[in-house]
């Protein structure tokens, strides 16, 4: 399944379905392929937005969390978009907590899997090196409960970008933005219900950190996913589509 991507007014993103909004942001690393699984089950019942933010392409002084957010909020009223239920991954529930505070009025449910925002440990504790691909292939991997996961399609993406002094610049300028970035503080003031749903074996976001954000969010509930680390929506994709369509139905 390959949606199309849409391009106009220098925004890419993916737009399929009709209903109620899932706005959905990625990760550092991610691909829009990795909410395949979510949209084969929520298409028919919801609207589902995926913004490609600029991780690799916006100047290097926008290259930050709060950068990224400040996109996400233009590319909001660029689309005269309403209310949603926003879901983040990794970076991506990052930026979805900064904008979340910045826009209260815009979001009305938040769901979060692997995010940073209080503690990440990077690509497994340290940056991918340039040009060793079977560096990046272990590196990968180890977001992964099942290491199969990592096809060479998805090495050979994430080699190509860390290939890029470019595209590595801005990576390392984001990533060392989010560590800097935490929200212990902050997200006491998020309000909306909130879905929280991790891989009980992430190595990137343990699960200790999800029960931080069960507890600093105050109308927030936690689910864990056995067999499952940083991108459970990927890896345990029926599984998590069973906790977001039991959330969504509650809280609507």
């Amino acid at each position: 399944m390959n949606p199309e991507i849409i391009r106009e007014n220098g925004f890419e993103y993916i737009d399929v379905g009709k209903g109620k909004i899932l706005f959905v942001l990625h990760g550092l690393f991610g691909a829009l392929s990795n909410w395949e699984g979510l949209i084969k089950g929520f298409k028919d019942k919801y609207r589902i937005i995926i913004p490609v933010m600029p991780i690799y392409t916006s100047p290097i002084r926008k290259a930050s969390v709060d950068g990224l957010a400040n996109f996400i909020e233009s590319f909001v009223e660029y689309k005269k978009l309403d209310k949603f239920t926003l879901l983040g991954n990794s970076l991506g529930g990052h930026v979805g907590l900064v904008y979340s505070l910045k826009c209260p009025e815009s979001v009305e449910r938040l769901v979060l899997t692997g995010s940073s925002g209080l503690f990440e440990s990077g690509m497994g504790g340290s940056f991918p090196k340039r040009g060793d691909k079977e560096y990046i292939r272990e590196r990968v991997e180890y977001t992964f409960y099942d290491p199969k996961i990592a096809t060479e399609e998805l090495v050979q993406e994430v080699f190509d970008i860390t290939s890029s002094n470019q595209k590595c610049l801005r990576i390392i300028s984001i990533a060392k933005s989010a560590q800097r970035h935490n929200m212990a503080e902050t997200i006491k003031d998020i309000k909306v219900p909130t879905l929280l749903v991790w891989g009980l074996n992430d190595t990137i976001t343990p699960p200790h950190v999800a029960h931080e954000f069960n507890r600093l969010i105050q109308n927030s509930e936690l689910k864990f996913i056995d067999k499952a680390c940083h991108a459970p929506m990927m890896e345990r994709a029926e599984v998590f589509n069973e906790y977001l369509e039991d959330f969504l139905q509650r809280t609507n």
